[in-house]
């Protein structure tokens, strides 16, 4: 039976750190959904949705993977994300689409930095979340120490639905504060069955404590509970449940339940709370886009019934064909369609139409407003494109694509190599808006960018097994950025010679460098005849290329206000041609002029090493022009929170397996781009 009804689909992502156990508890909600028969494991390869080979191999997730089960009365799409740093696109694409997400911590480790980010990527979109403190069964396990965190480094409230029995290698099941009911999973079928069981003896007081905790939270979002817990009466389950489904969408509280999903325990009240507190695609905040014609806004509302509007935001490339997933805000899609898309003013039309198990396809028929698709076939489309029907054009926003901090120089082996090179990149750039190529101007080496030396390494093993494309590569290297350190006006003249005379154009630029991650700000005078809007799109579009490119050493400008101040006029209105190239060499001496120098990104570091090894890597780190920031007691181990240079971190690992005997590990994320120390400048020309 198909479930149409918008009120019963959740549309959610699975987040955490990296190892917090995503693929572990997304594997438990196939099986106990009854979707898969046989559960895979993340440790020996055979996990459902790690299905990459290179994810199999390494026990991590590299791509977002989506897949759709039922519970209940609900139907839930589902994406299981990865938590490595260098695949935060795959989190960020998602977040863009989901509804709801389950964000899953350690009760080991706590908030780790890539729990951090998912959390601010969550934020940036509005995504109500709940959580589930993973691995309640290991040594050193602490919920409260979870929860402290969630308060102290996430700026979250959240709000404990359940309490555990027993603890550590005890952890036996869960109490559940709303029913007050106890739940054990039967050991003799993978924990399928639920036994449902009064609270054990001796727990009676702690629970009506922490109900009433759990009642004090919730009563903000319920004027009826309020009064009761003023009063002092007791608050029955549905209205608390109620109250506390407000306090979610409004991403004011969190729920916060707990579990051990490799033992196959707390999975099922979990999938209930997906159902219970997240919402679905009509309770979402309603999206706002623009006709691209008119510029006007529209507010769209999840009806099947309304012009059809929906967001790319997941390409893969298969056998060389593009694989194209798709939210649906409004409307109807049904195979034969043809669609425009608004971003490209480009047309695609719909042939195949499958609703996606991981890796695996089932074909539907139609699909509406509030699904998660995939279509074969189109031409042009990337991600963060909008389609949408052809009569009614509007264009929703997109992604927030991070820029890229390592490159790596490649060169084909063979020639037959060489031939299919320049496919095979082409195809992993369709996928991942991370991943950039370029030609060295001076060295004619091919340099491929990315987010990690992981992420390239990735990319360079795909190359060879999917498109037998085998490559030699350099060092790796930072991808640095330029900026100025004073103001300049320049006018630029450019003379050139149009339909046998010689045309002369004039530009007047200021350059004005503004604080660290302001980025680029290109300010453009008003539309005056001659001067049409088209020309000034191809003066702002020529000046966009030229930051790019850079003015000395061709990394991209970035800080830096550009205003175009004025463009005088000889006679007649001036050639496009001529007004591009006038504005790029403008901007380029005007750079130059400016005290241009380099900034390189500067990484946020977390250390887990052993209380004995503590000094050596301190040394280590301050040798690397390293700062620490906080220092930590994590059992018998050490964290230590820091910023190093992201030049200084290539083979660390190596470094630190060395110095704490394999005991010692480390998770790092781009923080921003700070100057660059003298000796770099100087390599460059730059002083």
């Amino acid at each position: 039976m198909e479930f149409r009804y918008l009120d019963t689909i959740r549309n959610i992502g699975i987040i955490s750190h990296i190892d917090a156990g995503k693929t572990t508890v997304s594997e438990r909600f196939l099986f106990y959904s009854g979707e898969i028969h046989k559960m895979g494991e993340v440790h020996n390869g055979q996990a459902v949705m790690d299905w990459m080979p290179q994810e199999q191999e390494r026990g991590i997730t590299i791509t977002a993977t989506a897949t759709t089960c039922r519970w209940g009365k609900f139907r839930i799409n589902l994406i299981d994300t990865p938590g490595h740093i260098d695949f935060t696109i795959e989190v960020e694409r998602s977040m863009r689409v989901l509804d709801g997400a389950v964000a899953i911590f350690s009760a080991v480790d706590g908030v780790q930095p890539q729990s951090e980010s998912v959390w601010r990527q969550a934020n940036r979109y509005g995504v109500p979340r709940i959580c589930f403190i993973n691995k309640m069964d290991r040594i050193g396990a602490d919920y409260r120490q979870t929860l402290c965190q969630l308060e102290t480094r996430l700026k979250a409230r959240p709000v404990l639905v359940q309490l555990p029995i027993g603890e550590e290698g005890g952890f036996t099941g869960v109490i559940d504060l709303l029913s007050e009911e106890a739940f054990f999973f039967d050991e003799s079928d993978l924990g399928s069955t639920v036994l449902r069981r009064a609270i054990p003896n001796g727990a009676a007081q702690v629970v009506e404590e922490a109900r009433l905790k759990l009642t004090e939270a919730v009563a903000d979002f319920d004027d009826g509970v309020l009064a009761d817990f003023l009063d002092g009466r007791r608050v029955d389950a549905e209205r608390l449940r109620a109250a506390l489904r407000r306090g979610t969408l409004s991403c004011s509280l969190f729920p916060v339940f707990l579990g051990a999903a490799l033992r196959n325990k707390g999975i099922q009240p979990l999938l209930d709370a997906v159902g219970h507190y997240l919402p679905s695609p009509l309770e979402v905040t309603p999206l706002v886009g623009h006709n691209p014609t008119t510029g006007e806004r529209e507010t769209l509302t999840c009806d099947p019934s309304a012009a059809l509007r929906a967001l790319a935001f997941k390409v893969m490339a298969e056998e060389g064909r593009r694989l194209t997933y798709l939210r649906i805000y409004s409307g109807k899609l049904r195979a034969g369609m043809s669609l425009l898309n608004s971003t490209r003013r480009s047309t695609e039309r719909i042939r195949h139409l499958f609703r996606m198990h991981a890796h695996k396809r089932e074909e539907i028929g139609e699909a509406q407003a509030g699904d998660i698709v995939a279509v074969p076939g189109f031409q042009e489309t990337l991600t963060g494109d909008t389609l949408c029907d052809p009569a009614r054009p509007l264009v929703l926003e997109g992604l927030t694509v991070p820029e890229p901090v390592v490159s790596l120089a490649v060169e084909a082996k063979g020639a037959e190599d060489r031939e299919r090179l320049p496919f095979a990149l082409e195809q992993l750039q369709w996928e991942d808006p991370t991943f950039r190529v370029y030609e060295d101007r001076e060295t004619g080496q091919i340099i491929l960018s990315g987010m990690g030396e992981l992420h390239l390494e990735i990319v360079i093993d795909r190359l060879n097994r999917e498109y037998g494309v085998q490559v030699k590569t350099g060092r790796p290297r930072v991808v640095y950025r330029e900026t100025l350190r004073y103001q300049v006006i320049r006018r630029e003249t450019f003379q050139y010679r149009a339909e046998r005379r010689l045309e002369t154009v004039e530009i007047v630029l200021r350059l004005t460098p503004l604080p660290r991650g302001s980025g680029v700000h290109i300010l453009l005078p008003p539309a005056e005849p001659p001067l049409t809007p088209e020309l000034l799109a191809a003066v702002e579009e020529s000046l966009q290329q030229g930051c790019q490119s850079g003015c000395r050493t061709g990394y991209p400008l970035t800080d830096l206000e550009l205003q175009v101040t004025e463009i005088p006029l000889q006679s007649g209105t001036p050639g496009e041609a001529g007004l591009r190239a006038a504005a790029q060499r403008g901007l380029v001496l005007a750079a130059r002029e400016g005290g241009p120098f380099l900034l390189e990104p500067i990484m946020s570091l977390e250390l887990e090493i052993p209380n004995e090894n503590l000094g050596k890597v301190l040394g280590s780190l301050q040798q690397k022009r390293g700062r620490v920031e906080e220092l930590d007691r994590r059992g018998d181990s050490e964290v230590v929170q820091a910023t190093v240079p992201l030049a200084e971190m290539f083979g660390f690992m190596t470094e630190l397996r060395s110095a704490t005997k394999g005991r010692g590990s480390y998770t790092m994320e781009f923080q921003r781009f700070g100057e660059a120390p003298l000796e770099v400048q100087e390599s460059f020309g730059l002083t």
